[in-house]
């Protein structure tokens, strides 16, 4: 049992220069190694992969980031794992990190207030050099703290009311603006919208496109066939069942604020005996991976979502090497990308779809 113990202890106790020792390599070219650097010869990252398999060698994350200043870990914070938004932005997010040689640690808040600010202070005092945040609820206070901490982070697809905060998002007005008047020039006057959680800019700004591109068109707007949702399948089922089951309305088509609640929607029209696009439209917001493999393929307004990611961690790294950098923001486009969910209203027998664009951008895809 003593001999088990001093080995434990031993083990636990391996240096870098250990390594160094063993593989007959500087402890410069270790570090390199070990720190993911690529410009290093495969022969050399062997002889010191094979070295810490034998010894047992551990990171010690608090030296490395005591010794040299930097952990190179980013956090980052999402609000859920359930959907192709979340993981197309990390992605793009991931790449980015990896070719700078930083490594991410992922928290979860399931978009519990509470949670997503206890994980911001757990993030901003521990090892991480910096956070990306993705749709965050965002409570001031814990932007005001990181902030006065002058701790770098970053917003994806949210907004600062303070113009104090670094942040990428796409043109969600412009895009909903563009899907709401190609369902009008569908033909479609009675369209629902599903908004999604509106503590978020992004719902918020998909809505007032939403109502512009009616009020354009002379189309009142109709509180009764907007409904509020929070982003996620369930909320698109519920509420399309909700819709179907009365009588007092009797939408030709509806807009739902992103494609997972577009999908839950889809889930109660067929539900109902309906098809779609037949007796109803469908278009969503966001293109996530399975907009073009379910059926019928979604008609969707396009994020960039991976280009999002990209460029957040591009703005939080450049913030890591200079703090002083004033906060940047950086909008991209959004396209509608024209798929099989949507059709004609009153629809005829053996009519193509009308495709009149009178600017943005616009895509047909098979």
């Amino acid at each position: 049992m003593s001999n088990e113990n001093n080995s434990s202890k031993k083990r636990r106790n391996v240096t870098i220069m250990d390594v160094a020792q063993a593989s007959g390599l500087s402890c410069a070219t270790v570090s390199r190694v070990l720190s993911g650097y690529e410009f290093v010869k495969e022969t050399t990252r062997q002889r010191v992969m094979d070295a810490v398999e034998q010894l047992g060698y551990v990171v010690n994350l608090p030296a490395r980031s005591l010794a040299g200043g930097h952990s190179q870990i980013i956090g980052l914070l999402v609000p859920n794992l359930d959907n192709g938004y979340v993981g197309t932005i990390a992605q793009g997010i991931d790449q980015e990190l990896a070719r700078a040689n930083y490594d991410s640690v992922l928290y979860t808040s399931h978009r519990h207030p509470g949670k997503e600010s206890f994980y911001v202070i757990t993030i901003a005092n521990g090892l991480t050099e910096g956070l990306l945040l993705v749709a965050p609820q965002v409570v001031p206070t814990y932007l005001d703290a990181l902030r006065e901490q002058n701790f770098p982070y970053v917003l994806i697809d949210q907004a600062d009311a303070t113009e104090n905060s670094s942040i990428v998002d796409a043109s969600n007005w412009q895009g909903a603006y563009e899907a709401t008047r190609y369902l009008i020039q569908l033909g479609h006057t009675q369209i629902a919208f599903i908004t999604g959680e509106l503590i978020v800019r992004s719902a918020t700004d998909r809505l007032a496109g939403y109502k512009a591109a009616l009020k354009d068109h002379d189309i009142p707007i109709n509180d009764d066939l907007i409904f509020e949702g929070h982003f996620q399948q369930e909320d698109g089922y519920e509420i399309t069942k909700g819709i179907l089951e009365r009588a007092d309305i009797q939408p030709t088509a509806i807009f739902a604020s992103n494609d997972l609640s577009a999908f839950g929607a889809m889930d109660a029209i067929r539900e109902h005996g309906l098809k779609i696009p037949d007796d109803i439209s469908i278009l969503g917001f966001d293109d996530v991976p399975q907009a073009s493999i379910v059926y019928p393929k979604l008609t969707t307004v396009r994020q960039p979502l991976e280009q999002m990611g990209k460029i957040a961690a591009k703005i939080l790294l450049e913030q890591i090497e200079d703090p002083s950098r004033p906060p940047q923001r950086v909008t991209l486009a959004t396209q509608l990308v024209i798929r099989d969910s949507c059709g004609p209203y009153p629809p005829q027998e053996g009519e193509t779809k009308p495709l009149k664009q009178t600017g943005g951008s616009l895509l047909r895809t098979n």
